[in-house]
């Protein structure tokens, strides 16, 4: 696996009016963006195709990150017109990730997770999904996982919005907007979604309060 795609195309309405001027993925965090942090693990991991999918503010990212040189990466961007969600965003991409499994990493998450943990898996699933103890704001979870690394769609864990995902999860999709969600269920259903839990630091800055809790 040598490719990744980075989600970038969301507008952050909980952060405005900071997310009126800068998309979530540039936020900084300690004077860095928040995306560069995951494109800086990627480039040692010798992950240099990096697919970043852009709408808000998309020419904001570009200028910021350029053709990914400058972190030794070579970033393609997938631009949509309106933000297709997860599931439109990473099928409208998949002609440029290839036939491999890819992985799949929030560009709005801050985590010291070590991406070479998945690297070194043999996944034969359609989706590899890394999940999190529930953090207060979302108490209830979203997915169970049991002893064998069988992921179900019962709540206990939060999915941490990072995972590799096989290009066949999307067969029979169509172009347009929609969430990856459903397509991740229907492969829990036939036990084809497998998983992780991850107890190390992992933040979703999708709010000021996560934004000042990062920072702190």
């Amino acid at each position: 696996m040598r490719s990744a795609m980075i989600l970038a195309a969301g507008r952050g309405e909980r952060m405005r009016p900071l997310t009126d001027r800068i998309p979530k993925a540039l936020i900084p965090i300690a004077g860095k963006p928040l995306i560069v942090y995951h494109l800086e693990k990627l480039s040692r991991l010798n992950i240099k195709n990096i697919m970043i999918n852009i709408s808000y503010l998309a020419e904001n990212i570009r200028e910021a990150l350029g053709d990914g040189s400058q972190f030794d990466v070579n970033i393609t961007y997938s631009y949509e017109s309106e933000a297709l969600e997860t599931g439109g965003g990473i099928y409208q991409a998949l002609p440029l990730l290839g036939p491999e499994p890819f992985l799949v990493i929030s560009s709005d998450i801050y985590t010291d997770f070590d991406f070479k943990n998945l690297l070194d898996k043999d996944i034969k699933s359609l989706a590899h999904l890394i999940l999190v103890p529930n953090p207060k704001y979302h108490p209830r979870g979203d997915f169970s996982l049991d002893k064998n690394g069988i992921i179900y769609n019962t709540p206990e864990y939060t999915y941490a919005s990072m995972g590799i995902f096989h290009p066949d999860l999307f067969l029979g999709c169509q172009p347009g907007r929609f969430s990856v969600v459903p397509l991740l269920q229907k492969a829990m259903n036939n036990q084809k979604v497998t998983g992780e839990l991850y107890q190390g630091l992992w933040h979703n800055v999708g709010t000021m309060e996560e934004l000042r809790l990062v920072e702190k």
